[in-house]
């Protein structure tokens, strides 16, 4: 796989500046036009405030794109057509060449990030089981990736509309630590806690830091929970009602394997008239930040 750093980033890794890797699928799919590359640059800004150094990573030109500039990150936000990009496609897309341009998964983004020298990426939140997984078995790439690469992920646990209980055993399975930073429940996503109890915590930069330190030494990944933000943050109840009448109609519309989650969170944006956008920002936002201070911990050990 050929890798292509963008300015400084290469320097920041050998240097140990706490990087931390940016995913591009929330901006070429996640999130609605203007709001993507706002947020996209918000981002890199909180990474920067946080003391770290950001590098987005995507796909183009037959290389793996470590740290996105500007301008290609305007055509991730502004082009029709990027390829979603997961672990099964990588090797097809990059052996193409041609300008083609591609946005990373989590999966993906863990993979490469972890190929370039990055201990740290910062996401929304991670993929996993999704409900009725025992006669579809849809099961998201991420969960093995995290445990195939050294890692540490930074997410507002996983989302909502998967099943939040068989996620957790998978990881369970696959020897992937799923830590509580300041919580001792997972967060799911838009809602603070999911109800299900993690057995580790942490409550600040310096601890997760020791503890990622010993897993990434092991050659595996973790995964770092952050609660969104109590002010963003929705109501279990609400977002539970909402997501089965959108699973209903995902069913109806025949809705299926990789498009089912952008069509789940697509329908709860409706439903909720757009509070779910202000989540979604407000927990990527927090957890570039909680990302930037345990990469910078990191750095020292």
């Amino acid at each position: 796989m050929n890798l292509a750093f963008g300015p400084g980033v290469r320097e920041a890794i050998d240097a140990r500046r706490g990087v931390v890797a940016l995913e591009s699928t929330v901006i070429a799919h996640g999130l609605p036009r203007p709001t993507n590359l706002e947020t996209a640059r918000q981002l890199q800004e909180d990474v920067r405030g946080a003391g770290g150094m950001p590098a987005t990573i995507c796909l183009a030109d037959g290389h793996a794109i470590i740290g996105a500039g500007d301008a290609l990150i305007q055509r991730l936000a502004d082009e029709d057509g990027v390829a979603k990009i997961s672990t099964r496609d990588l090797a097809p897309f990059l052996a193409r060449g041609g300008a083609a341009l591609g946005a990373t998964t989590v999966a993906t983004t863990a993979e490469i990030a972890a190929a370039a020298g990055i201990e740290v990426f910062a996401t929304g939140g991670i993929g996993g089981v999704h409900r009725g997984a025992e006669r579809t078995m849809d099961i998201s790439a991420d969960l093995r990736a995290l445990a195939d690469h050294p890692i540490v992920v930074v997410c507002a646990g996983a989302k909502l509309v998967l099943d939040l209980a068989k996620t957790l055993e998978v990881l369970e399975t696959l020897g992937v630590p799923v830590i509580g930073y300041g919580t001792s429940e997972l967060p799911a996503f838009y809602v603070r806690s999911s109800g299900l109890q993690l057995p580790h915590r942490v409550d600040d930069p310096e601890n997760a830091a020791r503890m990622a330190r010993i897993q990434l030494d092991r050659g595996a990944g973790m995964v770092i929970c952050v609660p969104i933000p109590e002010a963003d943050a929705m109501p279990h109840a609400q977002i539970e009602h909402e997501i089965d009448d959108a699973l209903a109609a995902a069913d109806s519309a025949g809705v299926h394997g990789a498009a089912v989650t952008p069509f789940l969170l697509a329908r709860l944006g409706e439903a909720s008239s757009g509070r779910t956008l202000t989540a979604n920002i407000a927990l990527l936002r927090n957890n570039a930040r909680v990302a930037a201070a345990i990469a910078v911990a990191l750095a020292g050990i």
